[in-house]
């Protein structure tokens, strides 16, 4: 059962590690994350995106206080309002709403504690889970951005979703 968000932290470490060695994983960091050290990095990095406003990672807990993945918006752009959001969860926590609640409490959290209006995020088309998490967590879709991603040199579509803080699903409590 999901209790919540709350800033990474260096005893995350071991969770980290253990969500980056699923193989699909390596897309997810700007850092290699296959030891320790480079566990403690990719916190580290999410520290000082945060500390220069730039982006914002919540770890989401269980009851225990384990963390199950990683919910952010980065592209934080107070001008316009708009951030992107990117979601992980671990191998082990997944198809047990994580991802859909954090996206949810991360979109609240940036509307109220960041003053943003909208946001946005992306999937490779071919990735249903994703897709389902995206609509769940009240980010209606937008249309397709062709060939955008690459990986191992394969181009892949992404459909592009966004929330505004001025939706409905916004202002409703949510359970999951």
């Amino acid at each position: 059962m999901v209790r919540g968000l709350r800033s990474w932290r260096e005893g995350d470490a071991v969770a980290v590690l253990a969500a980056f060695s699923a193989p699909e994983m390596s897309r997810q960091s700007d850092v290699p994350v296959d030891s320790g050290e480079g566990a403690l990095r990719w916190i580290a990095l999410r520290e000082e995106e945060e500390r220069a406003g730039t982006a914002y990672a919540f770890a989401v807990v269980d009851e225990d206080d384990v963390a199950l993945g990683n919910v952010a918006v980065g592209a934080v752009n107070h001008v316009h309002g708009t951030g992107w959001v990117s979601y992980w969860t671990a191998p082990s926590a997944r198809g047990r709403g994580v991802a859909t609640y954090g996206c949810d409490a991360l979109a609240r959290w940036a509307f109220r504690e960041l003053g943003l209006f909208r946001l946005e995020l992306g999937h490779r088309i071919n990735n249903p889970a994703s897709c389902r998490v995206a609509r769940t967590a009240g980010f209606v879709a937008e249309g397709v951005q062709r060939q955008k991603l690459a990986y191992e040199g394969v181009r892949h579509d992404v459909e592009l979703h966004a929330r505004l803080a001025s939706d409905w699903h916004t202002r409703v409590s949510r359970s999951y």
